[in-house]
């Protein structure tokens, strides 16, 4: 598979999404798929390995967030930061940071594989707006709370806000990427948990559901 192929995927993918991004911001999404693809090879980082299902799986299902976080950065809410928590190989954190320069963008991941991947892609792509942080969750203190607590890889929505609730900022957000429409989880923690709205996420060549549940603590 050649490189062209997979930039006309994800220019199409964008497109169908009702994107808009920058040729560069192209470019880099493309530069760090490179890297995962000659990374995974040796480290096994993701279980995907075709670069096509990559595009799919990984880059657009990440950037189907980017209409609810143009919404928040428009909004006269305080938005500086955010944690992406079980980050795995960056995702959604990178292609977010690539999006966003002026947001910095904190990816947190316990294995150390994953995230010495992740340094080094960041400094391959010139990304002066993330910190890699290889920690546990309950063990990682940050000097400074997020804004947005967000995370595709946490089990249950209880075990993510139960986790994380000590790196979320006064009227903070946690984004918890789904599947399916997760009744039983937002049933399971409505006692932790104030303001809950859940979307639908479009993600182009998804054939399952995808959902954001964006909550606020009680």
């Amino acid at each position: 598979m050649n490189s062209t192929q997979y930039e006309h995927r994800l220019r199409k993918g964008i497109s169908q999404m009702g994107l808009s991004l920058a040729d560069d911001q192209i470019m880099l999404l493309l530069s760090y798929l490179e890297q995962l693809i000659k990374w995974n090879k040796a480290y096994n980082l993701t279980a995907i390995k075709d670069g096509l299902e990559m595009i799919d799986r990984h880059l657009l299902d990440s950037l189907s967030l980017l209409p609810f976080l143009e919404q928040a950065l428009d909004s006269e809410r305080s938005l500086d930061n955010l944690i992406d928590v079980g980050t795995g190989a960056g995702l959604p954190g990178i292609p977010l940071a690539i999006v966003y320069p002026d947001l910095n963008i904190t990816l947190l991941d316990s294995n150390g594989k994953k995230t010495r991947f992740m340094f080094q892609a960041c400094l391959h792509l010139g990304l002066k707006n993330v910190e890699v942080e290889n920690n546990r969750v309950e063990k990682y203190s940050p000097a400074q709370k997020f804004d947005i607590v967000t995370s595709r890889a946490f089990a249950s929505l209880n075990d993510m806000v139960q986790g994380t609730q000590h790196l979320l900022a006064e009227n903070g957000e946690y984004w918890a990427m789904k599947g399916v429409y997760p009744e039983q989880e937002l049933a399971d923690c409505q006692d932790l948990l104030g303001q809950v709205d859940v979307h639908s996420l479009n993600v182009a060549n998804c054939e399952g559901e995808r959902h954001l549940v964006i909550a606020k603590n009680k």
